[in-house]
């Protein structure tokens, strides 16, 4: 279903100056108080995360979905938005980073900013109060001025310290124009824990996050002014744009691409369709569609929504297996699909699991497709800081003290199961782990932007990377997969 426009819901985007000034407290909080209002709220989350989503998923019943202006390029924020939200009441898109952090070297390009304008909704900046009082009206003067198309319509406070800062904060921003929208005080017992690559994901700790989103929504509720923020949201005006839908997006005509000239593009042949194709009817008779396993589970938490879709509409049956208690795939199984997440915290786990490393390697060994990023990638290889894995790839991973972080520009090098040779595609590293060698004797891509370097490993079906991609950006990638997944029924 196609979503007809020009498409209206109330939204708001929350924003911040920096990082750790309580964005996801607030979003998340506010999706779950409004939730429990009995109202349908989307969330959203511009940037790559992964995590963040989880929590709002928790705190709404639906789907958290990422916007990234970088890796789906501006002209998808709205449509994308507008698939996510439809037949909602509200959205609420939290921000990422500081509210004009973006792509580094690129200006505004995936900036919080961006995609608050690319949707013309109402920003709330949360404020971390905790270390000023009066400068806190300068600090939202010089937000709200900077780019006179960004609307800043209130403030929410957090982290106030006593009776009294909130009175002295309230003061300022008043003489300033800025309405307060919402004053939350220092709340420890609500925190959520982190580790090496920022909070620990909800598919490992369902039970404590469930009482973590719990009380955040009772923190807002109580600190928050519900009903002038769902005013605030309907002083969004309508977007003129089409929702996106899987469907609609697989008929689009996808040109293929040219290879970068750093780099020599590899043709493999193949039974997988060109960009250009159009997309094969591959239901067929009741049970013939492909069945394309995708790997879940506490160890395997990274992915966006568009892709199950993506392959859904694509013509696959779509099955879940958890690596770490799964001794087999599913059954039927034509495609195979390991996204990110965290192995390096389950390599025991992931290692004990002999059978299923078993079957991994022979679906691999007899040439079905497998699409691996970033987890999927260590998952496939030899071992992982000592412990053997499906050994898919002759290449060791090891846990480092580098943070791995960055948009990155790629080219495909090698025809693949997932792409073919010459498609271009914007896509996001973000891991604390080294593999060795870092890229086969057919690399999966060549990285054009910031730096020029070939990385991740083509062999037979696999196409293995650290690289995170968004196939909405280029949904040529999820048919070409189904289709070489269907050839192998």
């Amino acid at each position: 279903m196609v979503t007809s426009y020009p498409f209206n819901v109330p939204r708001l985007v929350i924003a911040a100056p920096s990082s750790g000034s309580g964005k996801t407290t607030v979003a998340t909080g506010l999706m779950a108080a409004f939730s429990e209002r009995g109202l349908a709220v989307s969330p959203h989350k511009a940037g790559p995360d992964y995590i963040d989503p989880g929590y709002h998923a928790l705190a709404t019943g639906r789907p958290g979905r990422n916007l990234d202006a970088f890796m789906c390029g501006p002209e998808l924020v709205a449509p994308l938005f507008a698939h996510g939200a439809a037949g909602c009441d509200l959205a609420v898109v939290e921000g990422v980073m500081g509210l004009y952090d973006g792509a580094a070297g690129r200006g505004e390009l995936a900036s919080t900013a961006q995609v608050a304008k690319l949707l013309r909704a109402p920003v709330v900046l949360v404020v971390d109060a905790s270390s000023q009082s009066r400068s806190v009206a300068a600090l939202v003067h010089g937000f709200a001025s900077f780019d006179p198309q960004v609307r800043l319509g209130g403030v929410i406070l957090n982290k106030v310290g006593s009776d009294r800062h909130e009175v002295m904060l309230r003061e300022a921003l008043e003489e300033a124009g800025m309405p307060v929208l919402g004053v939350l005080r220092r709340a420890p017992q609500v925190a959520t824990p982190s580790r090496h690559l920022g909070l620990v994901p909800v598919a490992e700790r369902h039970t404590d996050a469930l009482a973590s989103v719990a009380a955040l929504a009772a923190q807002v509720r109580a600190g928050c002014d519900l009903d002038a923020l769902m005013a605030l949201a309907r002083t969004a005006p309508p977007l003129d744009c089409e929702a996106w839908s899987p469907a609609a997006a697989l008929t689009h005509s996808w040109g293929p691409t040219s290879a970068s000239p750093a780099f020599e593009a590899r043709g493999s042949g193949g039974s997988a369709s060109g960009n250009g194709a159009a997309p094969a009817d591959l239901s067929g008779a009741p049970g013939r569609r492909p069945v394309v396993a995708v790997a879940g589970g506490p160890a395997f938490t990274f992915s966006y929504a568009e892709h199950t879709e993506l392959l859904t509409a694509a013509g696959a049956e779509v099955v879940t297996f958890d690596p770490l208690r799964d001794e087999a795939l599913p059954p039927g199984t034509t495609g195979l699909v390991i996204g990110g997440g965290f192995p390096e915290v389950y390599a025991p786990e992931l290692s004990a699991n002999e059978p299923l490393r078993a079957a991994v390697a022979a679906f691999a060994a007899s040439g079905g497709p497998v699409a691996a990023e970033c987890a999927g990638l260590l998952y496939l290889g030899r071992s992982l800081d000592g412990k053997p894995m499906c050994g898919v790839l002759d290449a060791d991973a090891r846990m480092s003290e580098r943070l791995t972080l960055g948009y990155r520009e790629a080219v495909a090098v090698s025809d693949s199961a997932l792409a073919q040779a010459g498609t271009r595609l914007r896509g996001h590293e973000f891991h604390r782990t080294v593999i060795e060698p870092g890229a086969g004797a057919a690399p999966a891509w060549g990285f054009t932007h910031p730096e020029r370097r070939v990385e991740g490993f083509v062999q037979q079906g696999v196409h293995a990377s650290y690289l995170h991609t968004h196939w909405a950006a280029e949904p040529s990638v999820a048919r070409r997969f189904v289709e070489a997944a269907a050839a192998r029924r």
